[in-house]
């Protein structure tokens, strides 16, 4: 392998200023996709970005979380399994076998996914970022962390990987509702959202924010409140998450006959309402959310993931609606 650094490789499919056709609300679909057709979809804004589809490798990175050791608590958010919500991350060869058959000629993105992927010193950091974009299959990076693990020194890091890879960064908001925050045990508040917010957009890397839907006690406008936190953040890009309630998860011990929705056909209406009300601009990257089915114990549906993303397809055609339509 020819040996390269995160200071002098630079794929020329992976430089920020690309031009990417904005999203104007209803258009004709991509390679079949109709879900193109109504939402600002990272499978369209990736194809337009790269001219090429392009996958996400779930990697494994080896971390760990400050709400895990006892820096900021113990045991994790609730929601949380014992593996970091990464139950389908790996090393790159175990995703490229598990992936390459079905998408042959896809570019790949370094998915570092699972735990706290910027909870380390910035040497560990640095090399296993290097590392993976060493591989000449990779085209750009990922990184799930929290917005506590982002000082000077890493931001740093990230400006730098920046100006030479296609990169973003991933921050599990979850809920703005204080009283969900200390329910699921986060432990970070809504302020250190917002700074870290403010700090990648100085900086200019893109930041995609994640919310979870159905979390226990939040009502339909406690969603809609944190949904419009996250717009008044100015987030890149958002995930809507299904609550999966997994064994050995905190929250399967406290509350081990919750159901987050009543039913597939209310958490579909739920999520179009929402896509209703997203910004145009803002590249949706999930709407819903699995995890093995041994580990599932509610609700008993949301494994069946394509069932719910043709539901929600299917509900924007009914309504004739789109991602925007009814902005505040």
């Amino acid at each position: 392998m020819t040996e390269k650094n995160i200071e002098t490789h630079l794929s020329p499919s992976a430089v920020w200023n690309a031009d990417v056709p904005p999203f104007t609300g209803v258009r004709k679909t991509v390679d079949g996709d109709e879900a193109a057709e109504r939402m600002n979809t990272i499978n369209y804004w990736l194809k337009q970005r790269f001219h090429h589809k392009m996958i996400k490798l779930s990697l494994d990175g080896g971390f760990t979380c400050p709400n895990r050791d006892g820096t900021r608590g113990t045991g994790g958010c609730t929601f949380c399994s014992s593996t970091g919500s990464g139950e389908f991350a790996s090393d790159i060869a175990s995703q490229l076998d598990l992936l390459h058959e079905k998408w042959p000629r896809a570019g790949c993105l370094a998915y570092f996914q699972n735990h706290t992927n910027t909870y380390a010193p910035v040497d560990v950091l640095r090399e296993r970022f290097r590392k993976a974009l060493e591989d000449p299959r990779i085209e750009g990076l990922v990184v799930a962390t929290r917005p506590d693990c982002l000082p000077d020194e890493v931001l740093d890091l990230l400006s730098e990987i920046a100006e030479h890879h296609f990169l973003w960064i991933e921050l599990g908001l979850q809920t703005s509702k204080p009283e969900t925050v200390r329910l699921i045990n986060r432990c970070y508040g809504n302020d250190e959202y917002t700074g870290a917010m403010r700090r990648l957009r100085e900086r200019g890397i893109h930041a995609v924010s994640h919310l979870i839907l159905g979390l226990p006690g939040e009502t339909r406008e406690d969603m809609f409140r944190s949904l419009n936190f996250v717009k008044e953040n100015h987030s890149w890009g958002i995930k809507l998450h299904l609550l999966n309630v997994t064994k050995g998860s905190r929250l399967a011990e406290d509350l081990p006959d919750y159901e987050p929705f009543p039913s597939m056909e209310s958490y579909i209406s739920l999520v179009c309402d929402m896509i209703e009300q997203i910004p145009p601009e803002m590249v949706i990257h999930r709407l819903t959310a699995d995890v093995p089915r041994p580990l599932l114990i509610a609700p008993s549906w949301s494994f069946r993931k394509r069932t719910i993303l043709n539901g929600i397809n299917a509900e924007l055609r009914q309504r004739d609606s789109w991602q925007g339509k009814f902005l505040d």
